[in-house]
């Protein structure tokens, strides 16, 4: 039984909807002998079905060409990063110079911070915000402490409401109040837990008004939202490729480094793949840096993974990505609407974490059960439910655009109104 949004509605959506047909271009899980609603691509993205066809290419030409490969693959593993440039760039809003795919997120952050935290005695401070995913609390703290300065240097800007996650607002109250003492912000995109998104272009603005090198962690906003960093001004941003990107799990990850600072004498952790390509394998002893976002690298190509991602890529070569921002939205606030719906029908206590402003957030939607426990959601996931669960009472649900369907939303209406009643 539907109440809120019929399964004939819901198919005549799909039936509408211009991205409908990539859904058919990836695995869908099947549970019970059906399709699952696969809500926790925020988590990990599904595989494209070209994703095998793509690494067999690769081991393919390692079993013929063994080190060859590296000149005389179908596409030669010596550049391979560079297969991957133009659409994360598109992705991205930046110059191809600005970007390139390497590392993992966590290791391409300190890799950016060690050229774009600089403290002093006058400025010793990172500016974040509270309830950061934990692994940027980490690499944070630990780089302060790598410079001399304590745990209470890290400034974390809190919210109101009872999540503690900030608005666009506190984070600028904040960047006013601090930012005398602050050498760099790293803040998430798109928040992990509530899936709120920040105003990234007024706050990049407001703390380089301050003197503020910033940073971005777009592991939540990377292929979910639109991104504009290169006309936004930010210094930099990294990014993993595992979730909305659905390159696979670990897959390879990216950084985005400003073009103003690519002929800039800066601080790095220098690495041979960083190194001028033309004087690269006269294995001279004085790093030489290619004059981009390349010169970053530390290491060359991990062809395998970096095929899996390029077979996602293509997918999103196809996508018109202002139809899949609409959709996005689209489908994350009927879910919103939904939810309120059965909690004002059932009398079931939930609240929305998640902005209802479209400008606020992207495709996840989080909610809080306020008398649900661990329990409830076993129930849904024996249903086929496949979302993800956060102490205390908290659902994440993404809705991808380019393989979550209306029906998808129909189908979890009906399995939430009968696990709640039951």
């Amino acid at each position: 039984m539907n109440a809120f949004f019929h399964i004939d509605q819901a198919r005549d959506l799909d039936r509408q909807d211009s991205l409908a047909k990539f859904r058919a271009l990836f695995h869908l899980p099947v549970w019970d002998g059906k399709e699952v609603i696969y809500l926790t691509g925020n988590s990990l993205g599904l595989q494209p079905k070209g994703t095998s066809a793509a690494i067999l290419q690769e081991l393919e030409d390692w079993k013929n060409l063994g080190v060859e490969g590296h000149f005389h693959a179908q596409r030669p593993w010596m550049p391979y990063h560079e297969f991957l440039t133009d659409s994360l760039a598109r992705l991205a809003g930046a110059k191809t110079s600005e970007v390139v795919a390497m590392g993992s997120l966590t290791a391409n952050l300190h890799t950016a911070l060690a050229s774009f935290y600089r403290p002093n005695a006058e400025r010793p401070a990172i500016l974040c915000e509270a309830k950061a995913f934990p692994s940027d609390r980490y690499a944070l703290v630990s780089q302060l402490e790598w410079h001399g300065y304590r745990e209470a240097d890290l400034i974390e800007v809190h919210g109101q409401s009872e999540d503690g996650v900030p608005t666009d607002e506190d984070i600028l109250e904040a960047i006013e109040r601090h930012g005398s003492r602050v050498a760099t912000l790293l803040i998430g995109g798109v928040n992990y837990f509530t899936g709120r998104l920040y105003d990234m272009e007024r706050i990049t603005r407001a703390a380089q008004a301050h003197g503020i090198v910033v940073g971005w962690d777009l592991a939540h906003a990377m292929g979910n939202v639109p991104l504009k960093l290169h006309e936004w001004g930010v210094d930099f941003a990294a990014w993993c490729s595992y979730k909305y990107l659905n390159a696979g799990p670990g897959g390879t990850a990216g950084l985005f480094v400003h073009e103003r600072h690519h002929e800039v004498s800066l601080p790095r952790l220098a690495g041979w793949w960083g190194h001028n390509k033309s004087s690269r394998f006269q294995m001279g002893p004085t790093f030489d840096p290619i004059p981009s976002a390349e010169a970053w690298q530390v290491s060359n190509a991990p062809v395998l993974s970096m095929a899996a991602q390029r077979a996602s890529l293509d997918v999103f070569d196809q996508v018109d990505m202002d139809a899949h921002r609409k959709k996005g939205l689209d489908l994350s606030l009927r879910c919103m609407e939904m939810l309120e719906a059965l909690s004002a029908e059932l009398g079931e206590p939930m609240e929305l974490l998640t902005p209802r402003n479209d400008a606020a957030r992207g495709c996840q939607v989080s909610v809080k059960f306020l008398q649900r426990d661990r329990h409830f959601f076993d129930a849904l996931v024996k249903q086929g439910v496949v979302a993800d669960w956060r102490e205390p009472g908290t659902i994440r649900m993404a809705f991808i655009p380019l393989y979550s369907s209306y029906e998808d939303l129909a189908r979890l209406e009906q399995i939430l109104r009968l696990t709640l009643a039951s």
